[in-house]
């Protein structure tokens, strides 16, 4: 099993419960906790210098600002620097933020291990995540949005469908959004082009409209 974990998470009340069914659990677990991303990534620094590095790292993705001025500030930018620094730390995100796009593009691009939907019996699934996560090479995807995956219409959208949809959702116009993709060198950056792509979004999420297609597509949070 694990020997050493980090938690990053800022509310007490969550970090006091995942260290106690940790620890209850696996008591010769060496378990620290932090409340800030720049303070956890010190102590993953740290670790690797005094030669006792963590091997499992358990993090929110939001980080509430305070009276610190910080460099890290979200989850995704704490997973970044320490995935730099440590390439085998195993990372398990527990997060409320549900929307599957963004977990998706945390086993992409991140390479997380594990994402644990926080909910009422959520804890509880700690155990399960870590024994998985430890012993196979597989990873851990909390049930309650494990099924979602499955949706097509997410796998057939690509980075460039969610760059189109970023720019209408801050309302930019198609002509506009076709001298910004010029500017920065897309191939694809013809207003007509454009506009086959948004309407083959418009269909793989059942739009109505541009503005449906943006609801739509803040709710499943691909934006």
């Amino acid at each position: 099993m694990f020997k050493k974990i980090l938690i990053a998470e800022d509310i007490d009340s969550i970090s006091i419960g995942v260290v106690t069914i940790l620890q209850n659990k696996y008591p010769d677990i060496d378990i620290r906790s932090t409340k800030y991303c720049d303070e956890a990534l010190m102590k993953i620094k740290k670790g690797i210098n005094e030669d006792a590095p963590f091997d499992l790292l358990i993090t929110d993705l939001s980080f509430r600002q305070d009276y610190r001025d910080t460099v890290l500030s979200t989850g995704e930018e704490l997973i970044e620097a320490a995935r730099k620094l440590h390439p085998s730390l195993k990372i398990i995100v527990y997060s409320i933020d549900d929307r599957i796009y963004r977990i998706k593009n945390l086993f992409q691009s991140f390479k997380i291990n594990g994402f644990i939907a926080k909910g009422r019996d959520s804890i509880t699934e700690f155990p399960q995540a870590l024994n998985l996560i430890y012993t196979t090479s597989y990873t851990y995807i909390s049930p309650t949005v494990a099924h979602l995956f499955e949706e097509k219409t997410l796998s057939e959208i690509d980075d460039y469908d969610i760059l189109l949809l970023k720019h209408l959702s801050r309302g930019k116009t198609q002509t506009e959004i076709s001298e910004i993709l010029k500017a920065s060198g897309k191939n694809t950056s013809s207003t007509s082009s454009i506009e086959k792509r948004i309407n083959k979004l418009k269909i793989y999420f059942k739009a109505n409209n541009t503005i449906h297609l943006i609801s739509i597509a803040k709710d499943m949070g691909v934006i």
